[in-house]
């Protein structure tokens, strides 16, 4: 099964090697039929410590490294390539 790969802002780059990414996700809402926005922090691992806040990064699913640690920054250049 393919690893999933979300697309989010850097909001806290305060931890070493550790970003948190806030990812946006929208639906239509099933009685209303309105456009709904949902928002989730993830904590991703930044190896380099390269990424600050405000940048837009892609996060793919990795093995657990902490107790909320579970996602790992994929390099940009690769991702827009992929695109």
């Amino acid at each position: 099964m393919p690893k999933r790969v979300l697309q989010g802002v850097v909001v806290s780059d305060k931890n070493d090697k550790t970003i948190v990414v806030k990812v946006e996700r929208r639906f239509t809402h099933p009685l209303l039929k309105k456009t709904v926005r949902r928002t989730k922090n993830y904590h991703a691992h930044d190896e380099s410590n390269g990424h600050k806040v405000g940048d837009v990064v892609w996060i793919e699913e990795g093995r657990p490294m902490s107790k909320l640690k579970r996602w790992v920054v994929v390099d940009q250049a690769a991702e827009a390539a992929k695109a």
